[in-house]
């Protein structure tokens, strides 16, 4: 138990990539490192981690079914051990390793999906063992310098976590049982040698799976491998058929409408015999030279003479379905003939509305200050603005005859200001607001008299 335990802990502890092999890219080349430990007369390196170096190894992998991949494995690992009294017997040297094998997957469908994140898997193989060593033999205590060859039989366990179709990583262990108990040139044990491998590395998958149409449907899972070069295909590697009318968009001249196969897979439907698209009435059975259509449009107007309730419409006027021009703002004139089409207004005025009027605004002797009835004016003055964001105001500003004309100049410029400031108080944009004054020169009524005075201390409105 203490050994699986240190086996499944050195799993653990190693990591590296993997591209794995599979019924479309079934080789892979690989390379990979690991400790060798040794086990015979000198000492038992098992299960322990020192006295180990790591060496190097390169695989060819090939995919054989769901459940099995063989591999052809090389490997070179340096050996070191010393023991005996003050250690005095010792060994130092390099071994080759050799091995056919094939390792039992359980990501095979059966046990584990294909494609899993976790793949482990069981390993069994044979081969050859070369080996190059030195040192003092524990069997007399005489130095050595031999060579060494041994059939060698490898079992183990690893597992691979897939990351991506390209990279995955494993991590592997394996005993191996030799035939030769020479490595160490001492046979006083009745057992062979005897080693542990730890083993990381990197495999690259070779070629590419065939994909003979290049539709991005490998050949093997291709139920349609002639399609032609790009079109598009769903994941059979089959044309795709949007309307499901048996005939592929790519022949299809109405690839989103169900069609028949001799208008190459538009509809006909009035069943005139002209497909939709070239049919100008494609809901009434028609005549061909009147393309599909049952009679003539005599007023151009797009509406054929049978559903034009006003069929005399001039030229260019555009009209709703009945054929009749199109009044958007509903106010008795059509919009080619209406100055305002999208806002209602008499026929008096071209069809636009008649401005808005607000005020004026009086004010009392020399003065520019706004009353209570001249702020209930100009809030009215604000809604209007506010409801017809179009609408800008010009403010004109006046003052009566009393007074010099430079006083009443700028008494009349006051008042206007007085006006407009109230106004942008009340967030209208000054950009909306125009401002003048005309002093006493452009009198609302005239005479000498405090009516007419009362008059002309004035400031008016004017939308437009």
């Amino acid at each position: 138990m203490r050994k699986i335990l240190l086996l499944c802990f050195g799993l653990l502890l190693s990591s590296s990539l993997v591209i794995a092999q599979n019924a479309d890219n079934k080789w892979g080349l690989g390379i990979g490192t690991g400790p060798l430990q040794y086990k015979g007369e000198i000492g038992d390196q098992y299960n322990k981690t020192k006295d180990f170096t790591f060496g190097l190894e390169a695989s060819l992998i090939r995919y054989l079914s769901p459940s099995f991949e063989g591999l052809f494995n090389l490997g070179y690992n340096k050996l070191k051990e010393s023991g005996g009294p003050g250690d005095m017997y010792n060994m130092n040297g390099s071994v080759i390793t050799t091995n056919l094998g094939v390792h039992y997957k359980f990501n095979n469908g059966y046990i584990f999906k294909e494609n899993s994140f976790i793949q482990p898997y069981l390993l069994l193989g044979a081969g050859m063992m070369f080996g190059s060593t030195d040192g003092v033999s524990a069997d007399n205590g005489s130095s050595y310098d031999d060579s060494n060859s041994a059939f060698n039989l490898a079992y183990g366990f690893g597992t691979k976590l897939r990351f991506s179709e390209t990279v995955s990583m494993f991590i592997e262990a394996q005993d191996r049982i030799v035939t030769s108990d020479d490595f160490d040139a001492a046979t006083a044990d009745s057992d062979n040698d005897k080693f542990r491998k730890f083993s990381v590395g990197l495999i690259f998958t070779l070629g590419k799976a065939k994909d003979s149409d290049q539709d991005g449907v490998i050949d093997r899972k291709d139920k349609c491998p002639g399609t032609p070069l790009g079109v598009k295909v769903d994941a059979d590697g089959c044309p795709l058929d949007t309307d499901g009318d048996g005939i592929a968009d790519y022949l299809d001249d109405c690839p989103d409408t169900p069609g028949l196969e001799k208008f190459n897979g538009c509809p006909d439907t009035d069943g005139d015999g002209i497909p939709d698209p070239k049919d100008k009435c494609p809901t009434v059975p028609g005549l061909k030279e009147l393309e599909g259509c049952p009679d003539g449009d005599d007023d151009k107007d797009g509406v054929l003479n049978l559903q034009d309730k006003c069929p005399n419409t001039p030229a260019g006027y555009k009209v709703d379905t009945d054929g009749c021009p199109i009044d958007t703002d509903k106010d008795g004139l059509v919009d080619e003939e209406d100055e305002c089409p999208n806002e209602p207004g008499p026929k008096n005025n071209n069809g636009c509305p008649l401005p808005p009027s607000a005020g004026p605004i009086y004010f009392k002797t020399d003065s520019y200050k706004l009353s209570a009835e001249s702020i209930k004016i100009l809030d009215e003055a604000v809604k209007i603005l506010e409801d017809r964001s179009k609408l800008n105001v010009v403010i004109s500003g006046h003052a009566d005859e009393r007074g010099s004309n430079d006083y009443n100049e700028k008494l009349s410029e006051n008042r206007a200001n007085a006006v407009q400031n109230y106004l942008v108080s009340k967030n209208i944009t000054e950009a909306r607001i125009s401002a003048e004054w005309h002093g006493e020169t452009k009198p609302a009524m005239k005479g000498g008299d405090e009516s007419a005075w009362a008059k002309n201390r004035c400031v008016v409105l004017i939308f437009k």
